[in-house]
Order: structure tokens, then C-alpha cells, then sequence
């Protein structure tokens, strides 16, 4: 959790200064994000190859299909926007993940 915290607070700025830099809104070659919303994805999941596997296809997933408020959180102006509708994401994959843990489905 305090390693998700700190890409997610190092990660707002320096995806401002980036995206600033390159007169983007997302720039795509900005990977920050996607670190933030992966860890917040694995927290507390069993270590092991499934769940990792897992985490990432469920997070990938949420990342791309942008279920509410994912989409909205884009809005949001500068670093904000491009980490949080990630940070969102790995919030949604987090919570399937525990359910898979919670019944069985996953080990």
C-alpha cells in the first residue's frame, strides 16, 4: 500500500511536468500510471505467479474498458487526470481480485 502511495504522489507531478513538456493531455510514453494502478491492483493478494497474472488481466481490463467513474476521473486536469482514472482502475481489479480470493476462484 505505501508503495502504490508514493508512485501515485510522485507519479501526479511528474506526469504534469511530462505532459506539459510534451504539449500532450496523456501522453502515452507516460508508464507511471500504469505502475500505480498495477500495485494498487496486488495489494495484499498472495505472491505467486496467478496472482500476479491475474492482477495485471483484471487491471489491464478495467484500464481499458473504463467503467464509471474510471472515465471521468480522465477529466480531471493534468498528472491528476492521467494517474488517477488508473489509480481508479487498479481499485476495480483490486476489489475482483479479493472476491476471486474470497471464493475459491483463485489461489
Amino acid at each position: 500500500m505505501a508503495l502504490a502511495a508514493l508512485v501515485t504522489l510522485i507519479g501526479i507531478p511528474a506526469a504534469t511536468r511530462v505532459a506539459e513538456g510534451a504539449g500532450l493531455k496523456d501522453p502515452q510514453f507516460v508508464v507511471i500510471d500504469e505502475v500505480a494502478g498495477q500495485l494498487v491492483a496486488l495489494i495484499a493478494v498472495p505472491l505467486g505467479w496467478k496472482s500476479f497474472f491475474a492482477g495485471f488481466i483484471l487491471f489491464r481490463a478495467f484500464d481499458i474498458l473504463k467503467p464509471p467513474p474510471v472515465r471521468q476521473l480522465e477529466a480531471i486536469p493534468e498528472g491528476a487526470g492521467i494517474v488517477l482514472d488508473d489509480v481508479a482502475a487498479g481499485l476495480y481489479a483490486l476489489a475482483s481480485m479479493h472476491l476471486l480470493l474470497h471464493f475459491g476462484l483463485l489461489r
